[in-house]
């Protein structure tokens, strides 16, 4: 890469890494902050939920604002509502100003996270493009690790004080945007002139057809069931075994820096040696069982232990499912992505809703709930395997 890809594309890793670190720094704490406004499962359930659909359901329109108005503005856009997101999480203690701030976060992150994967597609090549996505994926990685372990550290100066933190970081990254991030491309369209798009529903319909339609059922139920489990980690930690913030961090953290260890040394040799269809199979069993044998564990150690077994295993099964889908879609590379991310958005906000309100029923239910989910998606994923020719390993 030239001197100034290079510049562009460290900017471009700030961002996205302020992005997500500044929303990672609230994960510990915030089960102690909703007992503190009397609020339990529903509300921690809701506050995922929320976020991922507003996201999903604003992203197509911020993916047209991007090529109408270009990357740079939907950059500092997608920052600014983030920031003001926090700051109003940081001000008030009414629930449903909470949920608003939600919404305003998720139409930042829609607006934000594709006008920079689609910044990169201006700047490379196509030679170079498979390693900026990875500069920037690595960056998004890195905020996942870091962001709950600096809130589970802060939290030991006030309940509120990540809220703030968050806040003034983000602050920075639109002022910094704003200064140094350059417009990547001359804009050749103008409002009204972008050709109409389907509609999701439509897409989805369509989705029933294709060959890698049960691919993407796996994608949708694996994420519910995931995302039923993650929503309410926090607080049964917190309720079960009276964990601290620094606790809660400790193990955001490590499951973090599992999923990153994995994804780059360790998928690419199992699904090598026995293809993605065993893949699936094994690692839906592992974490199928890793959810059984956490409703007995008796211990915060022992709980963090299969958590990490869990975490491993949902590393490498989103990584082949993707893959799978990508194999089975021939030229339909972006109808296939763009269901495939839209399968595993449905799952993320029906899981955590459902999970939320299970969870102030007893709070085992969610777990439950996943290791149900996570049965029948290996049943599924069994079934379709004995009809379908077997994928062949990759290459």
């Amino acid at each position: 890469m030239s001197g100034d890809q290079k510049k562009k594309m460290v900017i471009l890793m700030i961002n996205m890494f302020i992005a997500i670190g500044s929303f990672g720094i609230i994960i510990p704490i915030l089960p102690a902050y909703l007992e503190s406004i009397n609020q339990g499962g529903t509300a921690a359930g809701l506050m995922i939920a929320i976020f991922a659909g507003a996201q999903l359901i604003f992203s197509p329109i911020a993916g047209k604002w991007a090529d109408q108005y270009g990357r740079r503005k939907m950059i500092i856009y997608g920052l600014a509502g983030l920031t003001l997101s926090m700051l109003v999480f940081y001000a008030v203690d009414s629930i449903w100003l909470l949920y608003f701030s939600r919404v305003i976060g998720g139409v930042g992150a829609a607006l934000l996270i594709p006008a920079i994967f689609a910044y990169i597609a201006d700047i490379t090549t196509m030679e170079q493009r498979a390693k900026g996505n990875g500069l920037v994926s690595a960056a998004m990685s890195l905020g996942i690790v870091v962001g709950p372990g600096i809130g589970g550290f802060l939290a030991d100066f006030g309940l509120k004080m990540p809220f703030l933190i968050s806040a003034l970081v983000s602050l920075v990254a639109v002022i910094f945007s704003i200064m140094l991030l350059e417009e990547s491309s001359t804009l050749q369209t103008v409002p009204g002139e972008m050709p109409e798009e389907e509609p999701m529903v439509k897409k989805l319909a369509m989705s029933v057809k294709k060959p890698y339609f049960i691919p993407l059922v796996i994608t949708l139920v694996m994420s519910f069931g995931l995302m039923a489990y993650e929503s309410v980690l926090g607080l049964y930690l917190d309720n079960e075994f009276a964990a601290t913030p620094q606790e809660i961090a400790i193990m955001v953290t490590s499951t973090g820096v599992i999923s990153v260890i994995v994804q780059l040394f360790v998928v690419d040799r199992v699904v090598n040696k026995f293809g993605e269809g065993k893949v699936l199979n094994i690692f839906l069993a592992v974490a199928a069982s890793g959810f059984l044998v956490s409703l007995f564990a008796g211990s915060y150690a022992l709980f963090f232990f299969i958590s990490l077994i869990i975490f491993l295993a949902t590393s490498i099964l989103r990584p082949v499912l993707t893959t799978l889908i990508s194999k089975m879609a021939g030229n339909e590379q972006g109808f296939a992505m763009g269901m495939n991310n839209a399968y595993m958005s449905i799952g993320n906000v029906l899981g955590p809703t459902i999970a939320g309100v299970l969870y102030d029923v007893q709070i085992t239910y969610p777990f439950v709930l996943g290791l149900a989910l996570l049965i029948v998606t290996l049943c599924i994923t069994i079934a379709w395997q004995k009809k379908e020719p077997k994928p062949k390993a990759a290459v």
